[in-house]
C-alpha cells in the first residue's frame, strides 16, 4: 500500500513540475524532476528492464498522440528551446511519468475495460484542461480537441493498461508482501 501512495505522490510532483515549469518558462524543470522519479521507480521494480520498456513504449505512443494534436493545430505550447512544431520534452516526460502509474497506482484498472475507457474518456481531457488553466498549453480548437482527447484517451487507457500487464516489471506477489516500490 505504501508503494501505491508513493507512486501517486511522485507522479503528482512530476506532473506539477512539468506543467508549472512549462507555464513559468522553465520547460527543462519537468524532465529534470521526472528523471529521479523514473530512476526511483526502476530501482523498486522486480524487473527494471521490463519496467523501462513499458516507460519507453508509453512515451512513444503518448508523444505520437500529442504530436498529432499539435500538428493538426489543435493544441499549442509556450515557446521553448525546440521548434514550435515539435512536442515539448516536458510532455514526453509526462507520458513517462504516467507509465510509472500503470502497474502500481492504476493497476486496479487492468482487466476492467469499461472503467478504463471511462477513466480515459473523462480523465484525459481533464488533465489537458488543467494544464491549460495553469498556463502550460493552449487549446486552439477546443471543440475538436476535447472530442479527440476523449476518444483518444478512451482508447489509449485500456490499450496502455493491457500493454502494462504484458510489460509488468512489478509483480503482484511482491506488492502484496509490502516491498516498497515507487
Amino acid at each position: 500500500m505504501a508503494s501505491i501512495l508513493i507512486n501517486i505522490i511522485t507522479f503528482q510532483i512530476g506532473w506539477f513540475a512539468c506543467v508549472l515549469g512549462a507555464a513559468q518558462d522553465l520547460p527543462w524543470l519537468g524532465p529534470l524532476v521526472a528523471l529521479p522519479i523514473i530512476f526511483l521507480h526502476l530501482y523498486g521494480a522486480a524487473q527494471p528492464a521490463v519496467a523501462l520498456t513499458l516507460i519507453v513504449a508509453v512515451a512513444i505512443l503518448g508523444s505520437l498522440f500529442d504530436q498529432t494534436l499539435l500538428t493538426l493545430g489543435w493544441i499549442g505550447f509556450p515557446p521553448n528551446f525546440l521548434p514550435e512544431t515539435l512536442l515539448p520534452l516536458w510532455m514526453t516526460a509526462l507520458w513517462m511519468l504516467f507509465a510509472t502509474t500503470l502497474n502500481l497506482s492504476l493497476r486496479w484498472l487492468q482487466g476492467r475495460i469499461l472503467l478504463a475507457i471511462l477513466f480515459g474518456f473523462i480523465g484525459g481531457p481533464l488533465a489537458y484542461v488543467a494544464g491549460t488553466k495553469l498556463g502550460a498549453m493552449q487549446l486552439l480548437q477546443p471543440e475538436k480537441l476535447l472530442i479527440a482527447l476523449a476518444i483518444g484517451w478512451g482508447t489509449l487507457m485500456p490499450t496502455l493498461l493491457n500493454l502494462a500487464k504484458k510489460l509488468d516489471g512489478f509483480t503482484a506477489k511482491k506488492l502484496q508482501k509490502g516491498i516498497h516500490h515507487v
